[in-house]
């Protein structure tokens, strides 16, 4: 059994706290309070606690880690410049 001590995160620990971290950042911009970010756009996703809400925020990231941002097709990508098709 290993010995006790401060144990490393994961990385799926790191994308977790990442991903919380750009949601609240995202919202926090738009002025909405913190317990509201948490229980309409964390909670539902994450079911995490309030508290676990906030360590995860105070959470070190390791340098350099992220997470690709993954970009989506849009249904406007062939539409010319005066919105009609090809």
């Amino acid at each position: 059994m290993k010995g006790k001590g401060k144990r490393r995160p994961g990385i799926s620990y790191q994308k977790r706290a990442l991903e919380i971290n750009r949601i609240y950042d995202t919202h926090a911009k738009q002025g909405i309070p913190n317990r509201e970010i948490w229980r309409r756009f964390v909670y539902p996703v994450y079911g995490i606690s309030e508290r676990t809400f906030y360590n995860l925020l105070k959470a070190p990231l390791k340098p350099g880690f992220h997470t690709p941002i993954i970009q989506f097709p849009s249904l406007f990508d062939n539409l010319d410049e005066d919105g009609s098709d090809n």
